[in-house]
């Protein structure tokens, strides 16, 4: 038997970016309830890292918390659900910050947030970085794009000018695997 069995369900909300389930569920113990399930396309997070160890982000406007934070180029392909990640991550680099990769290499999925979403992000180490052109969504207006070395993104972290979840995990797998720019430490 199945830990938690599902009983029903149906969409109570859906739009392009995502679906919102509820669900009737039992449990183990035999009592019921409910789970609130947000379906979301996994995303490309992409870690561009340029020759001299600095680490390129983009800063937006997150209309969600009312503020504007640094984080790593990610992003997905909703109306394209199922494209390889990878693709998805070359597109998402030269689109938010203009520059290209020689090198896109595959570093880790996660979830984001396995309490109420089954969204993943794919983790992607990008270098060999050639500058080029952005190409914004019309939501992504405002962005910017700067880089910065790794003692400057503690500081980021440490301040609260990054506060982007995936970001800060990514840089950790880097970091447990020894994958960080040893210049970059």
């Amino acid at each position: 038997m199945a830990e938690i069995t599902k009983l029903s369900g149906q969409v109570v909300y859906e739009n392009r970016w995502m679906k919102v389930r509820e669900e009737r569920v039992r449990f183990q113990n035999k009592k019921e309830g409910i789970y609130g399930v947000v379906d979301k396309e996994d995303f490309a997070l992409i870690v561009p890292i340029h020759e001299d160890g600095r680490f390129q982000l983009v800063q937006q406007f997150r209309y969600t918390v009312g503020g504007r934070y640094w984080e790593f180029p990610q992003g997905s392909w909703e109306t394209k659900p199922g494209t390889d990640p990878l693709v998805v991550a070359r597109a998402e680099l030269e689109e938010e910050t203009g520059y290209r990769a020689a090198s896109l290499r595959p570093v880790g999925h996660l979830f984001e947030a396995y309490g109420f979403s089954n969204q993943g992000f794919h983790i992607f180490v990008a270098s060999g970085l050639q500058a080029g052109r952005t190409k914004l969504d019309p939501e992504e207006q405002g962005l910017i794009t700067g880089a910065f070395a790794l003692e400057d993104i503690k500081t980021m972290i440490a301040e609260g000018e990054i506060k982007d979840a995936p970001s800060i995990a990514a840089l950790g797998i880097l970091a447990l695997s020894g994958d960080l720019p040893i210049h970059s430490v």
